[in-house]
């Protein structure tokens, strides 16, 4: 088995090795850590022209797939971009009608097929599972690469939870980070796959406590719960906001997940009383934080936006760098990058 992150796998002695990014159970602290810093590091060179080119100088002998059959604007873009940003050729199928998939080829010789052509592909699609079932086939071939899980279903969505964790991170830098921190989590978290991936990272951060909100019937499911409870993470649920939001560091709300509905599910469930206004920024802390994964519906007013708590654009941002410092670690370049000192670009162009 070869180095990587796999769906209910460990990680290998070395800590911070990556390969395939499969589920967020399997990353550590000190992983997360070094991402962060590669983002960070990533975005300030990027400001300067002389560091853009060194960056896109990076990855421009490797190609990606990005195979998404399943409807996205921020992800694609982002990874899309992330790609650019390192010089990365792309290639991508956006539609399943559009390949071979419709004449009846296989979901693992469609794999097999674009691993022939590039060095790494990042998927979505609508079905669980169907990135993890692409890593163990990659695992059995002569020339593996690396399988990226861009959102699985309502299950999975490891990089978002990571751009999430880079938010909060970066959010509370001057407030001695995320441990013993209260994050709430709003909405339709029945189906929500962010909210899910970030509740599998938290068990990296200390003294920290969650607080679920939700109407009864999207509430936070089972297994997530248990998962908390094994890992000693407290939580608590409850269906008024107003109750708990005073007590808050961030409030990451999500919209109802309505691609998921069986017949009628959603339809008479009053979502009002899960939104954040005018009203509620009276009510969280000056230095809260509101996020979001966007798209959002009428669960946040746009009159938020000003507001400087709200995090959900600069959230959006941080997806572009903290892939981008993914793509870094997978290919093994993260040493490229440490070992600069980002403000050296600065000082070739001011003394240019």
């Amino acid at each position: 088995m070869r180095k990587a992150v796999f769906e209910k796998s460990e990680q290998t002695a070395d800590n911070t090795a990556l390969f395939h990014v499969i589920d967020p159970r399997a990353f550590k602290r000190q992983l997360l850590d070094e991402l962060c810093d590669l983002a960070t590091r990533v975005r300030t060179i990027a400001k300067h022209s002389a560091g853009a080119r060194f960056l896109q100088d990076m990855l421009p002998h490797r190609r990606a797939m990005l195979y998404f059959t399943q409807p996205s604007t921020r992800t694609f873009l982002s990874f899309n971009n992330a790609c650019h940003i390192l010089g990365m050729r792309t290639s991508e199928i956006r539609d399943r009608s559009i390949s071979s998939e419709v004449k009846g080829e296989s979901f693992e010789d469609a794999i097999r097929t674009f691993s022939s052509y590039v060095d790494v592909i990042i998927m979505r699609s609508r079905e669980p599972g169907r990135a993890a079932q692409a890593a163990q086939l990659m695992d059995t071939i002569a020339r593996p690469i690396p399988i990226i899980n861009a959102g699985s279903g309502r299950d999975q969505h490891p990089t978002q939870a990571l751009l999430d964790i880079y938010t909060l991170d970066r959010s509370f830098s001057g407030r001695g980070g995320i441990d013993g921190k209260v994050i709430g989590m709003m909405g339709d978290l029945k189906r929500g796959r962010t909210v899910r991936s970030l509740c599998y990272l938290m068990r990296n951060y200390v003294s920290m406590r969650l607080v679920f909100i939700a109407p009864s019937h999207f509430a936070m499911q089972d297994d997530i719960k248990m998962y908390l409870r094994e890992q000693g993470i407290p939580f608590s649920e409850t269906e008024r906001l107003e109750d708990v939001l005073p007590e808050l560091d961030a409030l990451y709300v999500t919209r109802m997940q309505s691609e998921w509905d069986s017949p009628n599910e959603s339809r008479d469930i009053d979502f009002t009383p899960f939104g954040v206004g005018v009203k509620e920024l009276g009510i969280l802390k000056p230095e809260g934080i509101i996020m979001h994964p966007l798209p959002r519906g009428d669960e946040i007013d746009p009159s938020v936006d000003s507001d400087p708590r709200a995090m959900y654009w600069r959230q959006e941002r941080n997806g572009m760098w903290m892939r981008a410092a993914i793509f870094l670690k997978i290919f093994q370049l993260e040493k490229s990058i440490q070992q600069l000192d980002p403000e050296d670009f600065s000082i070739q162009i001011t003394g240019a």
